[in-house]
């Protein structure tokens, strides 16, 4: 990766980007910001939440790593929404208010 990444973006984060995501550590990130320093050339800062296999986010993390060592994950699509789904099959009655 050239750029820096945006808000938003979906990273592969492994060994390329810091030793401390090599092998089974590596982790994919949803960016929630970036930080506005580079304290080393070609290394920065990276606010984000760590997803699991669903999408689900699973822990926030601020993670310092090597811009050159990143990569953009393919997307399945926007996050799916949590909490109860809409019960379906019940039917609505309807009834005007204030009348028997």
């Amino acid at each position: 990766m050239n750029e820096r990444p945006s808000p938003g973006d979906l990273l592969i984060v492994d060994g390329a980007a810091s030793v401390q995501f090599a092998g089974d550590r590596a982790l994919r990130m949803r960016v929630v910001s970036v930080g506005a320093d580079e304290p080393y050339p070609g290394w920065l800062w990276l606010t984000g939440y760590v997803l699991d296999r669903r999408d689900q986010a699973v822990a926030k993390r601020e993670i310092y790593v090597q811009l050159s060592g990143l990569r953009l994950a393919a997307t399945a699509g926007p996050p799916k929404p949590r909490g109860r789904s809409p019960r379906r099959g019940v039917p609505r009655t309807t009834r005007a208010r204030g009348r028997s």
